[in-house]
């Protein structure tokens, strides 16, 4: 079957009747190595939200992805805006799609969350956030300036 997704990493639900958005390899943890940690995205905007909520989420692309979070995952939010990476955070819950549909709402869609692909969150360490010179260095790089946001073990920062 041939559609002008096949350089998208997509799958079509037949259920549903939609194509999905999948991640590319490339922003994938290969499969010999060990999750580690997780980086979350944010901006200033969403950022008082997620802390707020104790709810980190990404788009629906990384929903698979972040079902492989376990609690007592070490966790890190990255502002973008700023360009500074906080944490150090711990999931206290499995990851999992919509845990709060309420959280960052799409105004297209009420009741939908923009970021379905959500963990509970605690903070496990307060730590002065790392500008990105100080954390750029560790992390895999597959597309320029973006970086993969699983992290394996020996990835996760210790510098905190």
């Amino acid at each position: 079957m041939s559609s002008s997704h096949d350089n998208d990493y997509c799958y079509y639900n037949k259920q549903q009747q939609v194509w999905h958005k999948t991640l590319p390899q490339a922003e994938m943890l290969p499969r010999n190595e060990v999750l580690g940690g997780y980086i979350f995205v944010c901006n200033n905007e969403t950022m008082q939200e997620d802390l707020h909520r104790q709810l980190f989420g990404l788009p629906q692309k990384y929903k698979d992805s972040v079902r492989a979070i376990t609690p007592g995952l070490p966790l890190f939010l990255y502002n973008y805006t700023a360009h500074q990476l906080h944490g150090v955070f711990q999931a206290v819950s499995f990851g999992g799609s919509n845990i709060d549909p309420t959280a960052w709402e799409d105004k297209k869609s009420k009741g939908e969350s923009r970021f379905p692909a959500q963990v509970r969150i605690r903070a496990k360490e307060r730590c002065k956030p790392l500008e990105e010179d100080a954390f750029r260095p560790i992390l895999y790089h597959y597309d320029g300036p973006k970086f993969r946001l699983q992290l394996s073990v020996p990835e996760v920062p210790t510098s905190y």
